[in-house]
Parts: C-alpha cells; sequence; structure tokens
C-alpha cells in the first residue's frame, strides 16, 4: 500500500465520512473539502487539511474521491467551473463514488482523458454500516490500469470490489442493484405489515423468518428497525428516488420495462410529498400502512 499518494475526498455526508476515515486510518495524507465544513470537523481534528473548493483539493492530491448528493452535484465537484479535474495534475485520477448518471460518469471520464488523467465511477452498497465497518461492496467502471492503482484504496473502504468494465459501467452495476433493493423493501415491509394485520407476534414471526429462505440483509437489519420505529437514513429516500429515475432513464434508454423498478419509484416519490425524504428507506412501512387506511405499531 503506497500511502504517500495524497487522497482528496469531497463529500462527507453519512457515508462519505466514514469512507475517507477508513483512508486515513490507513496512513493516507487527506485534504477534504464538503459544503458545511463542520462536518468535516472530526476528519480535521485528526489531521486532514482543510479546502475551500473542490478544486483547491485537487491541486493538493493526486487521487480525488467524491461522493455527493445529485448528478448536478457530481458534475459541479469534477467538472464544473470549480470542480476538480480544474486543479489536478496530468495523471491525477477523480474516482466518483456517488450513485450517478452512466452518461455523465462517460461524459467525465472522456474530459479527464483529454486532460491527461483518468476518471472512475465506483459506486458503493452497504449503507451507512457497511461505511461504518469498511464492508462496502463497489461496482468500479473505468480503464483497468486507474483502477489497479486505487484499488488499494478501495480496500481499505470495501470487502467486494468489482471492476464491471469502461467508463459508466460501474454505474450500471449499481444501478442494477438498487433494482434489487427496490424489491427487497417492498418485501420486507409488506410482510411485517401483513404479520402485524394478522395479529402475528413481530419479534418472534422475523427472528423465524430472518433465518430461512426468506431472510436477507435488509430483513436482518432494516426490518429489525422497522419493529423499533428506527427510520433514521442508512439511505436517503430523497436519494433512492434519485437513483430509481436513473434506473428507469436507462430502461427507457434500453427499451427495458420494469414494473415493479415504475412502482417503487411512483410510491418512494409519493414519501417524500409526505414528507419523508430525510428517513431512511425503511420508512416505506409507514407509506404502505397508511395506502390502507392502517398504522404500523413498533414493539
Amino acid at each position: 500500500m503506497n500511502t504517500s499518494l495524497r487522497i482528496g475526498w469531497i463529500g462527507t455526508g453519512v457515508m462519505g465520512h466514514s469512507m475517507a476515515s477508513h483512508l486515513q486510518q490507513a496512513g493516507y495524507p487527506l485534504t477534504v473539502y464538503n459544503r458545511t465544513k463542520s462536518k468535516a470537523a472530526a476528519l480535521l481534528d485528526k489531521g486532514a487539511r482543510w479546502a475551500d473548493t473542490p478544486r483547491a483539493v485537487a491541486e493538493q492530491s493526486d487521487i480525488v474521491f467524491s461522493i455527493v448528493g445529485y448528478p448536478a452535484d457530481v458534475e459541479a465537484v469534477t467538472i464544473g467551473e470549480n470542480g476538480a479535474l480544474h486543479g489536478l495534475a496530468k495523471g491525477g485520477i477523480l474516482c466518483d463514488m456517488t450513485t450517478s448518471s452512466p452518461s455523465l460518469a462517460r461524459r467525465i471520464a472522456e474530459t479527464a482523458a483529454a486532460a491527461g488523467c483518468a476518471a472512475l465511477d465506483a459506486p458503493v452498497t452497504g449503507g451507512d454500516i457497511g461505511a461504518q465497518n469498511a464492508t462496502l461492496s463497489i461496482f468500479v467502471g473505468g480503464e483497468d490500469a486507474a483502477f489497479q492503482r486505487i484499488r488499494p484504496c478501495l480496500e481499505c473502504m470495501g470487502q467486494k470490489i468489482l471492476h464491471c468494465g469502461g467508463a459508466g459501467t460501474g454505474q450500471q452495476g449499481k444501478l442494477a442493484n438498487q433494482i434489487a433493493i427496490a424489491g427487497v423493501m417492498f418485501s420486507v415491509c409488506e410482510s411485517l405489515l401483513f404479520a402485524q394485520e394478522a395479529g402475528l407476534d413481530k419479534n418472534a414471526w422475523l427472528e423465524l423468518v430472518a433465518a430461512g429462505a426468506a431472510g436477507s440483509t435488509a430483513m436482518n437489519t432494516l426490518g429489525r428497525r422497522v419493529l423499533k420505529g428506527d427510520y433514521a437514513p442508512g439511505f436517503f429516500i430523497e436519494h433512492f428516488v434519485k437513483d430509481l429515475g436513473l434506473c428507469l432513464e436507462e430502461c427507457r434508454r434500453m427499451g427495458l420495462v420494469l414494473p415493479g423498478t415504475e412502482r417503487a419509484e411512483e410510491v418512494y416519490r409519493m414519501a417524500i410529498a409526505q414528507g419523508h425524504g430525510k428517513n431512511g428507506t425503511q420508512d416505506l412501512i409507514n407509506i404502505l400502512a397508511a395506502q390502507s387506511g392502517k398504522q404500523w405499531k413498533t414493539v
């Protein structure tokens, strides 16, 4: 592991803060930027340097990672007017870990290549717990030489890393994952709601089901949060709606019809309209209950 590489980090939110901290703990010199400086305080207290702009981050870095909110944010912090690419020396690497648009990932890679740099798209799955425990799964798109160079960094943050192919394929891999998650969240919440309305002991029911064929990581983690009424975001509903919108955009491009994904996007948009956008995806339980005139009862 070459910890002499200077690392830049843009975005220290729910996921980014933990991910950056693993690189810092591994000994990499770290320079950080976030729109709200206070969210980077713990990293700064442990020796990270602060930069006032994404460009300034890159001026002090060999590799710049970013994990922000939306595709517009990705574009701004990478190739925008004051984006990281404008401060990155030739031979540098941009690695965006936001779930974003495959077409934007390809455009960033082309722009970086024209400037003598490389760009990878490397979105992650595993939520806040995966970020905290460095057990994320990472989907990577982009040229192999750049991927091999940053792989030791990625291994500080995740346990399973897949190089999916060229630019944009990391995003496509993650979007396929989000389609699967959408279905799993419906199965978890609908089954728990059914168990409640049938008068079953929900705790005992979940313990039995979670150990069998109907069990899943979502059932074992988010299902337990649902039982407790814990809707804190491991992943924000508003960001999930963004992801599902990107999935449907790709579906239209490919001529693919996915009714389950379309329904999930519709229901989660309903959740945002009802003020649930800052909650975790497990808050779907309350939206489903309300549709039947029921109320989810925590235990």
